[in-house]
């Protein structure tokens, strides 16, 4: 006896939901050590910065969840306006916005900070994925052999680095590197999961490391990111300027021992020696009052949210899904890889946030749209569950439940 397979309702991804929740909960209590025994930044209140996370996670979880419960038809439709108010809160910032630590990335409105270009990481994912799908479903109704969106066209790919290239270039002009850094591996991921042949890809490679020369002898670049180079490749260059973040950073995270030293009990943390310690460099937080333990459990957790990523963008039916998908689980994954690699020295000091840890309102609401996006994404997935009585062989290889 046969019987066709029967939909699932669509759920939640839980597995997803509580590795965000639960790096939010960490995060927090990360900031708030960093920052209760910092009079110069409370102003006498040690659980000032904890208040303002706080309501920075409050409007990210309502943020989040606005996108989830949004039927996906209007997350289409809404795509494009993302896309353009990212471009114009990147122009008012070239125009308007405040300069910090070297970089023209703020805009001050009221009483809050908003960085845009972390919004235009998110606005380009989705751009970029509905551009594709957009050209897919066209070829579909035309009956061309590509509309399945499988393979990448030449026409894809240029329209994907188009809807790339005005955000790059504005966001090169602040200067902002750390941002330009993970808004390129988050491009090539998109372009790569498009189906593009590997050849252009290759080309894509070497025409963006043949601009990032070109942009160094041209002096975008400041002599400050400069240096911040040099120092990676070896801090003792300058171990009073560029190089003692990278110094600072290795002291606290090897202090931390197996267990830590305790939450609010780091000696270097409470000794303010690590600069920016609760944004860029909250991560030797977790190092030295939780040890090795407690931050391999938050590296643990970033790789689930990354992995659930990945698996939504494989299960996804659509082409829009899958690549919204899989640029947003490249740009966490290379994020976090950027953020923790500068607290350890292997990578460059960048000045990028930690996604769900680091203190600031900017890049926690663009993380939770991000997960809000992916909640969607999953939910429109027709999951199936194949009858017990259908036989294994005649069960389609993508069939099964979701998860």
């Amino acid at each position: 006896m046969v019987r066709t397979p029967r939909l699932a309702p669509p759920r939640v991804d839980w597995v997803l939901l509580l590795a965000v929740l639960a790096l939010v909960a960490l995060g927090t209590l990360l900031v708030w050590s960093a920052t209760s025994h910092r009079e110069d930044l409370t102003g006498a209140d040690p659980t000032a910065y904890l208040k303002k996370q706080l309501v920075n996670v409050a409007i990210g979880v309502v943020l989040m969840v606005v996108v989830t419960a949004t039927d996906h038809r209007w997350v289409r439709i809404v795509a494009p306006l993302v896309y353009l108010a990212s471009i114009g809160g990147l122009v008012m910032v070239l125009t308007a916005g405040s300069t910090v630590n070297g970089s023209r990335s703020w805009l001050q409105l009221g009483g809050m900070s908003i960085q845009p270009s972390e919004f235009a990481k998110l606005a380009v994912v989705i751009g970029m994925a509905l551009w594709v799908a957009e050209r897919a479903e066209v070829r579909r109704a035309g009956g061309s052999a590509g509309g399945a969106g499988r393979k990448g066209s030449m026409g894809d790919v240029l329209g994907m680095l188009v809807i790339a290239g005005a955000p790059a270039a504005l966001i090169m002009l602040q200067p902002d590197l750390g941002t330009m850094l993970v808004l390129s591996a988050t491009v090539f991921g998109v372009i790569a999961v498009s189906g593009a042949p590997r050849r252009w890809l290759a080309l894509l490679a070497a025409g963006g490391l043949t601009a990032a020369a070109a942009a160094i002898a041209a002096g975008f670049l400041k002599q400050y990111q400069i240096d911040r180079f040099m120092a990676f490749t070896n801090p003792d260059l300058d171990p009073r300027g560029a190089g003692y973040n990278v110094e600072q950073a290795r002291i606290a995270i090897g202090n931390g021992g197996l267990f830590g030293q305790g939450l609010f009990d780091g000696s270097q943390t409470r000794s303010g020696f690590v600069p920016e310690q609760h944004t860029d460099f909250v991560f030797t937080v977790a190092g030295e009052e939780l040890g090795l333990v407690g931050a391999g459990v938050l590296i643990a957790l970033l790789a689930v949210v990354i992995w659930r990523a990945l698996r939504i963008a494989v299960n996804s039916d659509d082409v829009f899904g899958r690549l919204a998908a899989a640029g947003i689980a490249c740009w966490f994954g290379f994020q976090a890889f950027q953020n923790i690699g500068m607290c350890l020295g292997i990578m460059p000091v960048t000045g990028v946030p930690l996604p769900f840890v680091s203190y600031g309102g900017s890049s926690m609401f663009a993380g939770l749209l991000a997960v809000g996006l992916l909640q969607n994404v999953h939910l429109r997935t027709r999951a199936t569950v194949p009858n017990r009585f259908v036989s294994p062989a005649r069960v389609p290889v993508r069939a099964g439940v979701r998860g």
